[in-house]
């Protein structure tokens, strides 16, 4: 099925094969596609289509593709984790995940042979990775400790759960959103620390109190881009915390598809249309859609602390247990093992439950305080660590070219040997967070970094290297505003003194 939208007057390259075959239809050639192998799959299929169910083909490891699973907000079962760890331990070396900066986990050397069959596993541990890639609804983001945290307003997991099962007809797959003009981010705060960087999502949920009832204020239009990148903005609506969440977000959804532009990719997202309409169109047409009026918004959101990353061991609102917060280095698990000790632990101390942040860590919650000392003597946690030195602990990363045919510079591995190295360099008051991303396109988030580096190529000798544009001034939590680029074409191998002089003059750095 393909839902029809309207017709304009130009479409680009990949309206037109939308419009040829929804990208969900290959769902039900799956087992074809591993019977013939992935070298006979019709082009089409196998570069775009297959994302539609969050398998990516990547030119660089051609053969070995990565799986991007939905996790909503971040929850994932120990069951889960170890067959997601069984999974890629079937790969050997090839075999890899990593944690994304949407509390989601992408697994790397997956043969196209044996998705059928990881389906079938997922399926039975209650993980789906439908609609996850091209012009689909991402992970559903909310507060990693939303239930456990002692101070939240809203626990948002079972509304974030069922905005998923909505998008994507629990996890089966639904048509009505399936062909968006472009992706789309949708998040949930229930929090006071906004976890969730709501000013980068399409629409974000975030706790208000209008007239003493406690609900959410909406903001939309919230993205990045290659050529564009901007802040999400009221919507000026409150919603109650129940099923108007869910119904308000797939009204979004519904115009952005009916009415977005599908002529130039670079024009698509949702802020393009609002900015096109202008707010108060924009709103009444949702209106039309969600069935009734929209409340006005409450005057201000309850979201008025400093970020945290939740590591280190944190009492729960539960009386007795904890939470534990371990650093896993830019989010990348180079191999099964960790992954299944994560699970291990999680069982053992836990109730059987992690959490993915989006600062690419796990969380293990419901320790038992008698229990949390055995817990941090587990070997495990000499590479997982609860208190990382400062700048190692607020690296995040995108993918970078060792895996992503869009990145132009290595990212992860370079990212973690500089921000080691000057920590043991240099003294750092507070800690200072280092977005990597490895092109444009902004995965790793550069814009609400302290220091963000985005992947470039720059000549030096008369050669072409691999270099870094510099971003500064993002901001996180209660005040969290966009970072701008200071300068551009620093070449990869003069980062390291470029970033010591920066810390000691603009951070208050001071040599060890």
């Amino acid at each position: 099925m393909v839902i029809a939208v309207e017709p304009q007057t130009k479409l680009n390259k990949f309206e037109k094969f939308k419009a040829e075959k929804d990208g969900l239809a290959v769902k039900d050639e799956l087992e074809h596609f591993a019977q013939i192998g992935w070298e006979a799959v019709d082009k089409t299929d196998l570069e775009h289509r297959l994302k539609w169910l969050g398998i990516f083909f990547r030119p660089v490891t051609p053969g070995k593709f990565m799986l991007r699973l939905r996790i909503p907000s971040g929850v994932i079962s120990s069951q889960g984790m170890r067959v997601l760890a069984e999974i890629i331990q079937r790969y050997g070396d090839d075999g890899s995940a990593d944690i994304t900066t949407r509390q989601n986990i992408q697994l790397r050397g997956v043969r196209l042979e044996d998705i059928p069959d990881i389906f079938r596993k997922l399926n039975a541990v209650g993980l789906t990775s439908i609609q996850s890639g091209m012009d689909n609804v991402r992970n559903i983001t909310g507060s990693p400790i939303a239930g456990i945290d002692g101070d939240e307003l809203i626990d948002t997991r079972e509304l974030a759960q069922k905005v998923q099962d909505a998008i994507t007809n629990s996890g089966q797959g639904n048509p009505a959103f399936t062909n968006l003009p472009r992706k789309f981010n949708i998040a949930l705060e229930g929090g006071r620390d906004n976890s969730i960087h709501a000013e980068i999502n399409d629409i974000a949920f975030v706790p208000a109190y209008r007239e003493g009832e406690l609900g959410f204020n909406v903001l939309v239009g919230g993205f990045f881009s290659a050529k564009r990148c901007a802040p999400a903005i009221p919507l000026h609506a409150w919603v109650p915390p129940n099923e108007d969440v869910v119904t308000l977000s797939c009204a979004i959804l519904a115009v952005f598809r009916d009415n977005g532009s599908r002529a130039n990719r670079q024009k698509s997202r949702l802020m393009w249309l609002i900015d096109e309409w202008g707010m108060d169109k924009f709103r009444a047409e949702v209106e039309k859609v969600f069935g009734k009026e929209l409340l006005s918004a409450a005057p201000k959101d309850e979201m008025d602390w400093d970020k945290r990353d939740c590591l280190g061991v944190n009492p729960q609102k539960q009386a007795g247990y904890s939470y534990v917060g371990l650093h896993v280095p830019v989010g990348r698990f180079d191999d099964a093992e960790g992954m299944f000790e994560l699970a291990r632990l999680a069982e053992v101390y836990g109730q059987g439950e992690l959490r993915l942040t989006v600062e690419q860590n796990v969380i293990i919650p419901y320790v038992a305080n008698e229990n949390v000392e055995t817990l941090l003597a587990e070997p495990i946690l000499q590479q997982y660590a609860i208190a990382p030195t400062p700048l190692v602990r607020s690296l995040i990363s995108c993918t970078g070219s060792q895996f992503c045919n869009f990145a132009l510079v290595e990212t992860k591995q370079r990212a973690l040997n500089i921000a080691r190295n000057l920590d043991q360099k240099l003294e750092i008051g507070d800690r200072l967070r280092i977005h990597w991303t490895g092109c444009p396109n902004s995965c790793g988030q550069p814009q609400v970094a302290d220091i963000g580096l985005m992947g470039t190529k720059v000549r030096k000798d008369g050669k072409t290297v691999e270099g870094v544009d510099l971003y500064m001034g993002g901001t996180v939590g209660k005040d969290a505003k966009l970072g701008t680029c200071v300068r551009k074409g620093i070449p990869c191998d003069e980062l390291p003194e470029v970033l010591e002089e920066l810390m000691l003059e603009k951070f208050g750095a001071t040599a060890k």
